[in-house]
């Protein structure tokens, strides 16, 4: 009975497939294709879960074929990002007009992910304190007892690094090791030596133009092979965003996150508010925030549904490019730093509410303007290195801890809510960095404000 009832669920996401296929043959807009997945995806879920539960043996195997779909989607894009890290920083450097504003552009956009980080810790900070979060009316049982378990062996590792030692492992011995992901820092390993093959190229190009010109042509065509993979790739989006929000839907533990129903609130809040701060910044630069919405709505989808920046990344170089109108030297230099540093969400509100959470529990007054000013400092500090993959606000959080000297088990009695407020924190995120790359490339000149507001964006692009 109970393969029946699998082979049923797996009929239905079949179906509901077809029926989005037919609206692309119908040419609906790739946007409303992805929401009306989302959609489709959140009730079937929902149902799931309400018939079977969250771990009876039907809604297990009934996820694991919806993990060919979804899970498959998310690797494919996986399977892209270090590749599209690397050429799209050495491409960036192959630029002309990036090489004459590559000092400007290097400032501006790490300068604002910093920024906004620490804007994002204050906000984590204010919700935490407004809605009068204690870390100590928290509960462990089974689950979270065996994540605290787990965490105490990442802690150890988090502690015996100093500072320095951190900074030491972001350097690659290895680049095609760390091309391979081979460490928790290879993205931004990967990101140095290309950021060095860059800095090479433009040294060649002053005293060896003719090898120059070779080596960027092949860049330029290595770029769009990968970049044309992209696309292959962003058009079974919505087939991948309706797996993997029927995956959330049906294992959600609504019971777990209705006790924990304050924190997932306040959550939220700072993130809805950091993300209108975002909106307030496109607003300065005098665009309009509306656009900004629905241009970047699909990549905001997707990096909510996946929970990963790094593989929401093609889908955020392409919204950069060709929504926005930001130059593909800057949007080729933000994105991928965007995976490493100054993540909004994950290294910035997530770290300071939960540092705000546990410190009265060791005597610190949380409204100590001494310990706020410091929890900002160290949030930014720590947000280097931050992999933009699963678990990297749970490493972000830990190294925020350990530093302070404050009890780390606490982001383990999370871990009922972790995948729900974990999408959140990846879309602000993503967010965070189209922000980035839109005021830098305003900034230093590199930017169309006609493709911006033009109507077409990503639609077009990914059914060109």
């Amino acid at each position: 009975m109970n393969t029946f009832l699998v082979i049923v669920n797996i009929a239905i996401l079949i179906a509901i497939i077809i029926g989005l296929y037919i609206m692309q043959k119908k040419h609906v807009k790739f946007s409303k294709r992805v929401f009306a997945g989302l959609g489709l995806g959140i009730l079937f879920g929902f149902i799931i879960n309400l018939l079977y539960g969250t771990t009876s043996d039907i809604t297990t195997t009934t996820i694991e074929w919806f993990n060919i779909v979804g899970s498959g989607y998310v690797k494919l894009l996986q399977m892209v990002v270090m590749p599209l890290v690397f050429i799209s920083i050495v491409g960036a450097f192959t630029k002309v007009s990036l090489s004459k504003n590559l000092g400007k552009i290097s400032v501006y956009g790490i300068g604002i992910l910093l920024l906004t980080t620490g804007i994002a810790a204050a906000v984590g900070i204010g919700s935490a304190l407004g809605f009068g979060l204690e870390g100590i009316e928290l509960q462990a049982g089974d689950a979270e007892n065996a994540k605290n378990a787990e965490l105490t062996e990442r802690v150890a590792t988090v502690e015996d690094l100093t500072i320095p030692e951190q900074v030491l492992s972001f350097i690659p011995t290895n680049p095609f090791a760390d091309l391979a992901g081979s460490r928790s820092t290879s993205t931004i390993a990967v990101v140095i030596f290309a950021s060095f093959i860059g800095v090479a190229y433009l040294g060649i190009k002053r005293k060896q133009p003719e090898q120059a010109e070779l080596f960027a042509k092949i860049v330029d065509a290595f770029y769009a092979i990968i970049m044309r993979v992209v696309t292959l790739i962003l058009r079974i989006t919505p087939y991948g965003v309706l797996a993997l929000m029927a995956k959330v839907a049906a294992t959600s533990d609504f019971e777990a996150i209705l006790n924990l129903g304050k924190f997932v609130v306040a959550s939220y809040v700072a993130l809805i508010v950091m993300f209108v701060i975002h909106l307030v910044f496109i607003s300065l630069a005098k665009l309009s925030p509306k656009t900004y919405v629905k241009k970047g709505l699909p990549a905001l989808t997707f990096a909510f549904t996946s929970r990963s920046s790094a593989g929401t990344l093609p889908l955020n170089i392409k919204t950069q490019t060709d929504g926005f109108g930001v130059s593909e030297g800057v949007a080729n230099f933000v994105g991928p730093f965007s995976l490493t540093i100054g993540q909004n969400g994950c290294a910035g509100i997530y770290p300071a509410m939960l540092a705000v959470m546990v410190a009265p529990t060791v005597g610190i007054n949380p409204l100590d303007p001494s310990f706020i000013l410091t929890l900002i400092v160290v949030v930014i500090i720590s947000s280097f290195g931050v992999a933009g993959v699963g678990g990297g606000a749970t490493f972000a959080s830990l190294i925020v801890l350990s530093v302070l000297n404050l009890p780390v088990a606490i982001v383990g009695l999370l871990i009922s809510v972790e995948p729900l407020i974990d999408m959140g924190r990846t879309a602000l995120n993503v967010s965070g960095s189209m922000t980035s790359g839109i005021l830098t490339s305003k900034i230093t000149g590199e930017f169309n404000e006609k493709v911006y507001n033009e109507k077409s964006g990503l639609d077009e692009v990914v059914e060109s």
